[in-house]
């Protein structure tokens, strides 16, 4: 499947928006590890910005900068979300709640804890009426959501957001499913090459045993490992440099994705 990159999105330690981060992840600029900033968002009504967790937080500023990159709207287009963790503080405080005598759940914090909660959000704050998907697959999670919004593009012909994100579990469950960071990354995928297109991506799959590709800079290594959606650094740091290459993502069932990367 060959399709286009017109815009992107990203939030992460140290990486504070796709124009912000350009540098690092073109390997022009040291990664310095630094807290996470999620720029503020005043699209969804005050009510629903208080009910909204991190997740949502991240889903809905990496989804928004992409488009804006991508000079879209936001409300025209079908999106595909991908987490493999979804709102952790939320099932928490859930669990806690379902721990004690009153087993009392708050109904924000159970309308919170479905996995499609942030395509929900999404839709308010854009007033989107497209089509949404909500998918998780562990550590594969943001490779899924690719071949997904890849998939609907080549067959659909219209452009799509893939908008990417994982937030940490506090203890205990943080011991049963360590996620060390909050990342989110958003990608808007074309059918055709557009004047803001970024790179064409060729997607294909293999079942051949080779290693998924690495971040060479040994910090933001450390980083792609440490969350699913950072799985996809390899993928922004092509499109950040501009550079021609391949890249190689597990998959399920001991499949690879190979993604050629073909600036424009």
């Amino acid at each position: 499947m060959k399709v286009f990159v017109e815009g992107a999105g990203l939030v992460g330690p140290g990486l504070n928006g796709w124009q912000a981060s350009l540098p690092v992840l073109a390997g022009t600029a040291p990664y310095i590890d630094a807290a996470v900033v999620i720029p503020p968002g005043e699209l969804l009504p005050s009510a629903e910005r208080r009910r909204t967790g991190l997740p949502v937080k991240i889903a809905l500023a990496v989804g928004c900068e992409a488009i804006a990159n991508a000079q879209r709207n936001a409300a025209e287009l079908p999106a595909v979300f991908a987490s493999s963790a979804g709102d952790g503080e939320n099932m928490h405080a859930i669990f806690e709640m379902l721990a004690n005598n009153g087993r009392e759940v708050s109904p924000t914090r159970f309308h919170n804890s479905v996995h499609n909660a942030p395509s929900g959000y999404w839709s308010i704050a854009t007033k989107s009426m497209a089509p949404s998907t909500s998918l998780a697959c562990y550590d594969e999670s943001f490779v899924a959501g690719l071949v997904e919004a890849a998939t609907q593009v080549a067959s659909g012909g219209n452009a799509v957001v893939l908008i990417a994100y994982d937030t940490p579990y506090p203890a205990p469950l943080h011991e049963r499913r360590p996620i060390s960071a909050a990342f989110g990354v958003a990608l808007v995928l074309t059918p055709d090459q557009t004047g803001n297109s970024l790179a064409m991506l060729d997607l294909g799959i293999s079942r051949q045993h080779k290693p998924c590709s690495p971040m060479t800079d040994s910090r933001l290594e450390a980083l792609r490992m440490s969350s699913p959606a950072a799985r996809s650094l390899p993928l922004l740091a092509a499109l950040a440099g501009r550079t021609a290459g391949n890249i190689c993502f597990d998959y399920v069932a001991g499949n690879r994705i190979d993604v050629a990367v073909q600036p424009c």
